[in-house]
């Protein structure tokens, strides 16, 4: 196990030891940094999924709105 030192703000240490008084800080650091680590990750797929859904389309075929209303009405009884 690694042991890891970081600066806070005052007030935000006293808040959390506050919040957290009496359980195990060190479990709560590391749930809090497994998190991060996990929304990091999202945020980097979601960029790369608008990525390529940007890519596809600068190639795909340009469709009017009358094309599509027409298509609406047709499948309509």
């Amino acid at each position: 196990m690694s042991t890891v030192n970081f600066s806070v703000p005052d007030d935000v240490k006293e808040q959390f030891n506050a919040t957290f008084s009496g359980q195990n800080k060190s479990a709560i650091i590391a749930e809090l940094m497994v998190e991060a680590v996990e929304r990091a990750k999202r945020k980097e797929r979601s960029h790369a999924a608008i990525g390529r859904i940007l890519a596809r389309r600068e190639t795909a075929p340009m469709i009017t709105a009358a094309s599509v209303r027409k298509a609406r009405e047709q499948g309509r009884p």
